[in-house]
């Protein structure tokens, strides 16, 4: 089959490799319809994580069961099923907490384990899925046009609402999101879905801002630094009790504490590549610091029906459609800022 393999740092291609099967009796093959870049696919391919070895990539896919092991109970050859990024058990301590990102025997796709072995990513015609009942959601399948919307609950939608569990988002408050790529814009709507009264977004690309807008953000700030600081907090009397990190660079980190006023909650969701945490200005304010992957296997449930009946749109992410085989022209479209988060169909 075809598949989207990351080599090395700029180097990704799209092959021939094995069909994946059913091995254990866990486990559930599925046939990829849509599948996702994500921004960490990108930081993959920029040399940020450097690889042992190549790696079959994307951790964002949907698609329809083709086979099922022997235990599996819940999910049935020709159900539309939703994968979140990493597989979970439902069973361990974390799990039981409602925190399958720390599944005790859960892996992410696309990624190496421990012991050097990959999880093969979604980003191909097939993906093996272990602990299928306990990690795939079966959904209706969705029309086309509805597709990317429920594509985005594999990953950037749901991280977006964690980011507002993390900064404490409720009626009525003022929040501020750094950033404005895929997870800040969905962090916009899981703001405006929980009744935030001002959603301000620090973005300097006017399409992103249009789309901001379009999302929900009631005020945007183009400036960085000590001059954007200035102006969130002339904007905010003060500041804001409600940050959202969504880019994971220093810069933005250390742009997410100047906008907190004393006493404020940061959710951090941006994946932090080479980010040393600024303690004493966190220290110096009072601030709390919350966040980390997202729990996409607890969340959906709560997200999948407001996306089926339309109440929830996250579509507008996803910007930009490609082939399975033009996936290294859809990895370049989004390490050059030309969309927001493609997709990639099979």
């Amino acid at each position: 089959m075809r598949a989207v393999v990351i080599h090395d740092k700029g180097d990704v291609r799209v092959e021939d490799v094995a069909e994946p099967r059913v091995v254990q009796p866990t486990d559930a093959l599925v046939r990829v319809v849509a599948a996702a870049v994500c921004g960490s696919d990108i930081a993959v391919l920029r040399g940020l994580s450097p690889l042992p070895r190549p790696v079959q990539s994307g951790h964002e896919f949907v698609g329809i069961v083709e086979d099922v092991g022997s235990d599996v109970t819940t999910v049935r050859p020709g159900q539309f099923v939703i994968a979140p990024f990493n597989t979970s058990d439902g069973d361990c301590a974390n799990c039981r907490r409602g925190l399958p990102i720390a599944c005790e025997n859960g892996r992410l796709f696309g990624e190496f384990g421990p012991d050097g072995s990959a999880l093969e990513g979604g980003q191909a015609e097939f993906v093996r899925v272990p602990l299928a009942d306990t990690t795939l959601v079966v959904a209706p399948a969705p029309s086309e046009a509805l597709l990317p919307a429920v594509l985005t609950l594999t990953d950037v939608m749901a991280t977006g609402h964690e980011a507002t569990m993390h900064a404490d988002v409720r009626p009525g408050v003022a929040v501020v999101i750094v950033g404005d790529g895929a997870v800040g814009q969905c962090a916009i709507l899981a703001c405006r879905r929980l009744g935030a009264e001002r959603i301000v977004v620090m973005s300097r690309d006017p399409r992103r801002q249009l789309l901001a807008r379009r999302h929900g953000a009631t005020d945007v700030v183009t400036a960085r630094g000590d001059e954007g600081v200035a102006e969130i907090v002339d904007l905010l009397d003060g500041g804001s009790g409600h940050v959202i990190e969504a880019v994971g660079s220093l810069d933005s980190m250390r742009q997410a504490i100047g906008c907190a006023r004393p006493g404020g909650r940061i959710g951090y969701m941006g994946l932090p590549w080479g980010v040393e945490l600024p303690l004493w200005e966190l220290f110096g304010k009072n601030l709390s610091l919350s966040g980390g992957g997202a729990n996409v296997r607890a969340v959906v449930p709560e997200l999948l029906p407001e996306v089926l009946d339309g109440r929830l749109d996250p579509s507008g992410v996803l910007d930009a459609s490609f082939s399975l085989e033009s996936a290294p022209q859809a990895f370049q479209a989004m390490d050059t800022r030309q969309c927001v988060k493609a997709v990639l169909r099979p």
